[in-house]
């Protein structure tokens, strides 16, 4: 008996090399597109509508969050968030990897989160080989505007970090990080 190959979502979900050309891959990127552009173009006042299609998006949506448009994910499946928190303008989620925001997170303008990786190797990377590490952030963290959290990343609970930082390496719990790349500065 053989063992069936996987397909490219199943490489990506299991967090191999891939290539993101698949359409299957394109299809699951196109579906998101066509819900980010109906969430980012709707009635700003529509919120159970908004509310609706972000639950279709995401791979969880808790009670009470709220992402205010634009948003910009790849799959938007891959990316779960708790209840009770909180996005403000201009969101990315490179969701190639699971991205998990806890409950009670507050998210300033202008965050990226990023799970995508490439090959080092030119070979690899110019046959359109990716990959991608999970993103990980606590309850109640402070995300300030325009942070940029890197793949492979885990923000511990009650952190803040600072507006304009790059996360390149994990951050434990109760700390205040500032910085590109981000250091803790202060114990909470």
């Amino acid at each position: 008996m053989t063992a069936r190959a996987k397909s490219m979502r199943e490489r990506m979900l299991a967090g191999e090399l891939y290539i993101a050309d698949d359409p299957e891959l394109a299809r699951d990127s196109v579906r998101a597109q066509r819900l980010t552009h109906q969430i980012n173009t709707m009635d700003p006042a529509d919120h159970e509508r908004r509310r609706a299609l972000l639950t279709e998006l995401l791979g969880a949506f808790g009670a009470g969050s709220e992402i205010r448009p634009p948003l910009q994910c790849d799959y938007g499946y891959q990316t779960f968030i708790g209840a009770r928190s909180f996005a403000n303008w201009g969101l990315i989620s490179l969701d190639v990897a699971t991205v998990t925001i806890g409950d009670d997170v507050q998210i300033g303008p202008n965050v990226q989160l990023l799970t995508a990786t490439h090959p080092i190797e030119p070979g690899p990377r110019r046959d359109k080989w990716e990959a991608a590490q999970p993103i990980v952030i606590g309850d109640n963290v402070w995300l300030g505007g325009g942070v940029i959290v890197c793949p492979g990343v885990t923000i511990g609970e009650n952190t803040v970090v600072g507006a304009g930082s790059v996360v390149v390496r994990d951050l434990p719990a109760d700390v205040v990080a500032v910085g590109s790349p981000a250091r803790v500065v202060r114990e909470l």
